[in-house]
């Protein structure tokens, strides 16, 4: 009997940890609203279009990415908990609803706003693989042919449309207006010969960026927008800009990508919660269900030695 209490009281206590645990994974899950779990794997980075655009193979690690660019409304919520300055054409009733992608931005100001949200800006490779899709290779983010009710280029609407627009121009991965709507800044240095140098896994750019016209180095952007003709809307097309300069600003807006080791963060606290699943089912001698729970908890993490020696108890227990 006493035993059986302690047990009880053993399994209690996991269980309030186990509670709080799942707050924080609740809340870890949260900050991944709206974003896309972009798998680990190699792509065809590049096209045939030009000379900076050498094709080659990349491959990159999981990571997330945005589905939508960043609106109006999120920015304003970035600027009311900074104090950051509004950008250019805050104003404009053409692209200041709240829906709309923020425009006017430097990468700067892009590269704050993401610091802010608990991410960072997508890599050029990031951006494009999220583009490109899991087949790896798309000329526009659909397909292979241009379709202009699927992307918001060339002012054929005469503004930004909503973040949210065109769902059936989405990528293979489900990322929106990655074709359009606005040019999005990502973190890399622009270098036009950086292709024929680039490393294969986890590129992160130039180590500095091309100094045009002796205007300063420019940091790459990525998309089309609204304004941009077609030929700006395929996939591997590379433009550029200083970093502090929203000149076209119109057109300039961003995304945001993480790392996955959240991913793997909420992985670790699936396999925690179905411990504490088989902890109990054994309190309740239910072994069967215990060592589905503790299966389940090393599918997670198939080295913790925690649930490799708990796997063992509950075979022992279902041998008597």
């Amino acid at each position: 009997m006493r035993r059986h209490t302690g047990l009880q009281i053993g399994i209690g206590a996991v269980l309030v940890a186990g509670s709080m645990s799942m707050a924080v994974s609740a809340k870890a899950a949260g900050d991944h609203k709206d974003m896309v779990l972009i798998p680990s794997g190699e792509f065809t980075m590049g096209s045939h279009e030009h000379s900076d655009e050498a094709r080659h193979q990349v491959v990159l690690d999981a990571y997330l990415i945005d589905k939508f660019e960043a609106s109006n409304t999120r920015y304003k919520e970035f600027m009311r908990a900074t104090g950051h300055p509004a950008p250019a054409y805050w104003d404009d009733p053409r692209l200041s609803k709240p829906e709309q992608p923020v425009v006017g931005v430097s990468w700067t100001d892009a590269n704050a706003f993401c610091k802010w949200d608990g991410k960072r800006l997508p890599t050029e490779a990031e951006w494009e693989k999220a583009a490109k899709g899991p087949e790896g290779d798309n000329h526009y983010p659909w397909g292979h042919q241009l379709d202009p009710k699927k992307a918001n280029y060339g002012q054929n609407v005469g503004r930004t449309t909503p973040v949210d627009s065109y769902p059936e121009g989405v990528s293979g991965y489900g990322v929106y207006n990655m074709a359009g709507n606005v040019f999005e800044w990502v973190d890399d240095w622009y270098d036009p010969k950086y292709y024929r140098t680039s490393n294969a896994l986890n590129p992160h750019g130039a180590e500095k960026g091309y100094n045009f016209a002796n205007q300063g180095p420019v940091k790459v952007l990525r998309g089309g927008s609204w304004l941009a003709p077609e030929t700006s809307l395929h996939t591997s097309h590379r433009f550029w800009n200083q970093p502090e300069n929203n000149s076209y600003g119109v057109g300039l807006g961003f995304r945001c990508a993480k790392s996955a080791s959240m991913v793997s963060d909420e992985a670790a606290q699936a396999g925690r919660d179905a411990f504490i699943q088989a902890l109990v089912g054994m309190g309740a001698e239910k072994n069967a269900d215990a060592l589905a729970s503790i299966e389940k908890a090393l599918s997670a993490d198939p080295e913790n030695k925690e649930y490799l020696a708990t796997r063992d108890l509950i075979k022992k227990s279902m041998k008597k």
